[in-house]
């Protein structure tokens, strides 16, 4: 049956109407059902992907993932070739993927940080296309701005309905924060669910909604949630690290930023831990409560936010269990997308926000330079992450090192990649003393006054040299084998074959 709307004969502007009629309207209960596939294999099938597509995925399990290595495995056996991988991280859990470079299986590669064997055979030289290395929020950049373009965007989801609505939260594989996802299933062609468990419409603590994923693809586990631990993530309690930890926390006091409302980010590192539990100490006796602490989120993070030293927790990716169980169960510990966090070209990101930062390094150079790509031998080990993001944004930028490592000099006269430009760094601390970047002489001032007496850059590469025993080696191979690309898209480096 039709029913009728009665509309005026007339409209000024818009001429003469006729009776509208609006069609009757049926419901879709029922309909619209989303393929819930027994596996990879089908999920592979029904993508109907052709050679050289993107695929995205991301390391909210770090190195217990097991996603990444299983579609690619089943993207093998469909005989697919040339697949560009876009991974937000490879860990050493990745390996298996050595074998599809080597069978072209895999034909490039773009990532923010590489570790464990896939780093290594790049570096030696594995693929004829150089790996480009971007920043997170250089990868958020390129996503939202199309210049990254996605085919299909695989998320593990530690649960997930048969619409495809994602929890982080629950689940044997639970993971907390899926803050690198969100980006890409807003972005990408097609979105499927991998998932180890199926539950009942709707999905608790919905993370990833069901208008965002086209299919669901069933697997037996995700993966090994310990390999979430990955890393250090309670501050060190070495001697030269607890004193570099000090000197750091009294240049931020001497800043002038210790107030109210303050904001932080620190790295998983030991040492940046430990700046954190002495800035804390700061802040106990001072009364001071912070705005918000910010970036990947480790159970100290919790301690310090339960303690009543941050008012909230704004979280990429939780570190460790504590955090993953305070994110569940806490208002005020809240998960935020790659996008939010530090993407240079939207409408405002959480690192610029930032009033210090607490950074870790492989090398510095005499123009404050900072790399955290490869080791002093040449082989990849890292990248930016939110290394040079957290630079750039952040008031105050500081690089907590020793002057050595390994016997190899960690101050030295050029970086061997240089992963975050020098005129984002303002101080490096160390434990032979303080240096300031010399565009900062309102810091050089503030810290006199306080009674730490910086030093030139120039000194400690001195006393570096000193007490190391090898020197770097720096590869002149003409075979590039990794592009560093700033968060801004430009290049700031290249990475030769060792």
């Amino acid at each position: 049956m039709t029913d009728h709307l009665r509309v005026p004969d007339f409209v000024e502007g818009f001429g003469p109407l006729q009776e509208t009629r609006v069609s009757s309207v049926s419901k879709s209960h029922g309909q619209h059902r989303k393929p819930v596939l027994p596996d990879l294999d089908a999920a592979i099938s029904a993508l109907e992907l052709k050679d050289g597509a993107v695929l995205s995925f991301h390391h909210h399990l770090r190195n217990g993932d097991a996603v990444m290595v299983a579609v690619l495995e089943a993207a093998a056996r469909a005989g697919l070739r040339d697949l560009h991988v876009a991974a937000s991280s490879i860990f050493a859990v990745h390996a298996p993927l050595v074998k599809h470079i080597e069978s072209g299986v895999i034909g490039s590669i773009c990532t923010n940080f590489m570790s464990g064997p896939v780093a290594e055979a790049i570096s030696r030289g594995l693929m004829t296309s150089p790996v480009l290395l971007r920043t997170h929020g250089g990868r958020a950049r390129a996503i939202r701005s199309g210049e990254l373009e996605i085919d299909v965007a695989f998320v593990a989801a530690p649960s997930c309905d048969p619409m495809g609505n994602i929890s982080g939260t629950t689940g044997p594989q639970a993971c907390g924060v899926l803050g690198y996802p969100q980006c890409d299933v807003l972005c990408a062609k097609r979105v499927v669910a991998v998932t180890d468990t199926l539950v009942d419409y709707p999905a608790q603590r919905i993370q990833i909604s069901q208008d965002s994923v086209d299919m669901v693809a069933l697997v037996r586990s995700l993966g090994d949630v310990s390999g979430i631990l990955s890393g250090t993530t309670r501050p060190s309690e070495q001697p030269d690290d607890l004193e570099i930890a000090s000197k750091a926390a009294r240049v931020i006091e001497a800043s002038g930023l210790l107030v109210n409302g303050f904001s932080l980010q620190n790295g998983a590192g030991g040492t940046s831990l430990a700046t954190a539990a002495a800035l804390g100490r700061v802040m106990e006796r001072k009364g001071i409560v912070g705005s918000f602490a910010s970036g990947g989120v480790t159970g100290f993070h919790v301690d310090m936010l339960e303690a009543g030293l941050f008012e909230s927790l704004l979280n990429v990716q939780c570190f460790d269990l504590k955090a993953i169980e305070s994110f569940r169960n806490d208002p005020r510990h809240q998960g935020m997308s790659a996008s939010m966090y530090a993407n240079p070209h939207e409408r405002g990101a959480v690192v610029d926000r930032l009033d210090a930062v607490v950074l870790g390094a492989a090398e510095i150079d005499l123009e404050f330079n900072v790399n955290v790509t490869t080791r002093a031998d040449g082989l990849i080990m890292g990248g930016s992450g939110g290394h040079a993001d957290t630079a750039a944004g952040a008031t105050l930028s500081i690089v907590t090192t020793k002057l050595t490592a390994a016997g190899f000099p960690k101050i030295v006269d050029r970086v061997g990649t240089l992963t975050t430009p020098g005129k984002t760094i303002d101080v490096v601390v160390t434990n032979a003393g303080i240096a300031v970047n010399p565009g900062r002489d309102d810091l050089t001032d503030r810290l006199r006054a306080a009674g730490l007496t910086p030093v030139p850059i120039e000194e400690l590469h001195r006393l570096a040299l000193e007490q190391s025993e090898r020197r770097p080696q720096r590869s002149m191979s003409d075979h590039i084998v990794a592009i560093s690309e700033y968060r801004d898209g430009t290049v700031t480096d290249v990475i030769r074959k060792v």
